[in-house]
């Protein structure tokens, strides 16, 4: 099977074999766009040697010779690249995201295993909102702020009596978000959701001069200034004319039913993650499967985070440049 895969089966069946799976992240490497170099020094002169699926340097140095997997998020991985390109291609693809369980469970390896490849694959979809502001003069952008947590509801009464101490959001983390109609999404965890946080990242991912609609939370007042600003009391009515936040109420539908229906329970400590996970899947959903998956690809150069690092013992490891 020669011909590059577009759906899921294709996929399988494509990245089943090892040379299909190098070929494919070779010719999709930006610092291998005119061949491929030496990762410790650059060197062009390197050497394939096909019995082992590697490269050498022709320099003298150490670790002469290296893999596809180095520079990218697969460094050090013992998992071979037949498993993880589905893996990948399941997490690009999934609307509702994919449990560390279920991808565990389909391609073969420990739950532990899937839980940190899903998390390295995630950080190749962070970043990958292509920069500069949303808006601009003439656009329309929605702001809203969604509280993520557990349904006390939900909870046994001893841990509801240690987790809950408060009402409404207290206990809770706050998300606030953009969203560029036509566009792009830009969401992150915030402190909180007060005048000073909320107005700082607006004026951080939205050109002035954009029309801006939110509801009629206090925090927003004062956005006239910079911004062509227009509320909406949902304690009345959800839609005036083009003045709404549904859209931004869809990502969230969108994001909590993945929170809450495949992954269940999140720390967090890796919310930001989870949310950069449906972001990246939200701003590529007009693309096919394959056309997501391809741009996913290009984001796992330069790269990394360790087990230590993403259980929060040690820093993240600097990008390699």
């Amino acid at each position: 099977m020669n011909k590059e895969p577009q759906t899921l089966q294709e996929a399988i069946i494509y990245f089943s074999r090892l040379e299909n799976c190098i070929d494919y992240l070779v010719a999709r490497r930006a610092d291998w766009k005119n061949g491929v170099v030496c990762p410790r020094c650059g060197n062009k002169t390197v050497s394939f040697l096909k019995n082992q699926s590697r490269w050498q340097c022709s320099k003298r140095h150490p670790k002469q010779q290296f893999s596809v997997k180095v520079g990218t998020i697969m460094e050090d991985s013992p998992i071979p690249l037949e498993k993880w390109m589905p893996a990948m291609w399941l997490i690009f693809n999934c609307k509702n995201g994919i449990s560390s369980c279920e991808v565990a469970r389909a391609i073969g390896i420990t739950q532990k295993s899937a839980w940190f490849m899903l998390h390295r694959i995630r950080l190749a979809q962070q970043g990958t909102n292509g920069g500069g502001k949303l808006g601009g003069e003439g656009n329309e952008v929605e702001v809203d702020e969604t509280f993520i947590g557990g349904k006390s509801r939900n909870m046994h009464k001893d841990k509801r009596a240690r987790v809950i101490t408060g009402t409404g959001g207290k206990d809770k983390t706050m998300v606030m978000g953009m969203l560029e109609r036509g566009g792009q999404v830009r969401a992150m965890v915030v402190e909180n959701r007060k005048r000073k946080e909320l107005q700082k990242k607006i004026h951080e991912h939205v050109e002035a001069g954009a029309a801006i609609f939110s509801d009629e939370l206090k925090s927003y007042n004062g956005l006239e200034s910079d911004y062509q600003h227009a509320v909406i009391n949902h304690a009345v009515e959800y839609v005036n004319g083009n003045v709404h936040t549904n859209g931004m109420e869809n990502f969230w539908s969108l994001l909590k039913r993945g929170l809450h229906g495949t992954y269940v329970s999140v720390e967090p400590f890796h919310l930001f993650r989870y949310i950069d996970e449906q972001a990246f899947r939200f701003n590529l959903r007009d693309m096919t499967d394959a056309e997501r998956f391809e741009i996913g690809i290009t984001d796992i150069v330069n790269k990394r985070i360790t087990y230590a690092e993403l259980t929060g013992k040690v820093g993240q490891t600097e990008t390699i440049n």
